[in-house]
């Protein structure tokens, strides 16, 4: 579909069906307590549809009002904030840098974004929302570095299963999703 074609109205409909998808991906946390990282990754990857059919402004907007959801209505605030400081914005920020930089400077930016995002996250887990520093400890030994290091590498592995999932989407299911919307 080309964005010139969709109406405003249309965009923002689309805009709202993903959005609720989004939202009820981070409400699945009520039946999966332990999801507090997959639930927003997962809501990220629902806003993937806008970024592609609808654009980036769209898709920023639809962001904005899934963050502003989470943190009313999700109970684990920690999994709300995953999702406001990266994995809500990061299809956006993905498809700006992988249509921008080459192949190994967009890697270096998106981990640096990755890691920027999450020390931010730590901070702001321990200083606004309260998260004792014990729950960063394992045996007596303080490990946060190691926790960044370790999340650096399932980042890749994100990212990567991200850049599939996309490709299954425009080659697949974009035709079975909008044949009945034309």
């Amino acid at each position: 579909m080309k964005e010139k074609n969709l109406s405003p109205s249309y965009k923002m409909a689309l805009g709202g069906i993903f959005s609720a998808l989004a939202v009820v991906s981070m409400l699945i946390s009520y039946i999966i307590p332990t999801a507090t990282y997959a639930c927003p990754a997962l809501a990220g990857v629902m806003l993937i549809p806008l970024v592609i059919e609808v654009g980036k402004g769209w898709a920023l907007c639809s962001y904005a009002a899934v963050a502003l959801l989470s943190f009313l209505i999700v109970a684990d605030k920690e999994m709300a904030l995953c999702f406001t400081a990266f994995f809500g914005f990061y299809p956006i920020l993905k498809a700006v840098l992988e249509e921008r930089l080459s192949k190994y400077l967009c890697w270096a930016v998106k981990i640096a974004s990755f890691s920027a995002c999450m020390i931010a996250v730590f901070f702001i887990s321990i200083l606004v929302l309260g998260i004792p520093r014990d729950s960063f400890t394992i045996f007596g030994v303080y490990l946060p570095w190691a926790f960044l290091a370790l999340g650096i590498v399932i980042f890749v592995v994100y990212d990567i299963a991200l850049t599939r999932v996309i490709r299954a989407y425009v080659g697949v299911w974009r035709d079975k999703i909008f044949k009945r919307l034309k």
